[in-house]
């Protein structure tokens, strides 16, 4: 794994938090490479939107706000619903028994209450639903945003009974993909980013109260 991929995962992670300091020596140090290669690898970061740097005080991991998160996911919400009309378009029946798996193994690891599993197989599926779009430029833009919102997403995973709510709409955009219906699966994708939204703003909104 290339310096640049190993801390843009840990920042994805969470081994590095919003607003901590990346310093330069410490990271070549960690990384067995120059600080050079850790100026460039910080520099691309940057342009991805997940490090900022601060005048006289280096980079730091950037931290999103409410606000920043919310345009996150109405970008998001665009890009995505399209991807799942065209991957109703184009869906294989092979395709089709991989998204019903998914959904189940999505079904089992609620009722279990195995939140990492349900997130890590949430992933996929978002993953998958891109692929079978065949929107390269979707795809490419989705990717970067997922980034910047990752850490919204996973305490989104984590708030008590928003698993049951996800993924019965996961099971929704899964039906409408796999009948090949192009509206019904748009309508199921933009429904649930608006739960995602929604369940953002009532996340900031206990958290305020705390």
């Amino acid at each position: 794994m290339d310096v640049t991929t190993s801390i843009r995962e840990a920042i994805l992670s969470g081994d590095f938090v919003p607003d901590q300091r990346l310093v330069e020596a410490d990271l070549a140090e960690q990384h067995e490479v120059s600080r050079t290669a850790i100026r460039e690898a910080l520099g691309v970061l940057t342009g991805e939107g997940l490090v900022e740097r601060v005048q006289n005080r280096g980079a730091r991991v950037r931290a999103f706000t409410l606000a920043e998160a919310i345009e996150i996911a109405e970008v998001r919400r665009a890009l995505e619903s399209l991807c799942a009309a065209k991957a109703a378009e184009r869906v294989s029946d092979e395709d089709i028994d991989v998204l019903r798996g998914l959904g189940a193994a999505m079904q089992e690891a609620v009722a279990a209450g195995d939140v990492l599993t349900y997130s890590a197989k949430n992933k996929e599926l978002h993953a998958l639903v891109r692929a079978v779009s065949g929107q390269g430029v979707a795809q490419n833009l989705i990717e970067r945003l997922r980034g910047q919102s990752v850490r919204q997403q996973f305490r989104l995973a984590m708030k008590p009974g928003r698993p049951s709510v996800s993924v019965r709409e996961h099971q929704s955009i899964i039906d409408a993909i796999c009948a090949r219906d192009a509206a019904a699966a748009s309508a199921a994708m933009t429904t649930h980013l608006d739960s995602v939204i929604a369940a953002m703003r009532e996340t900031d909104s206990d958290r305020r109260r705390l």
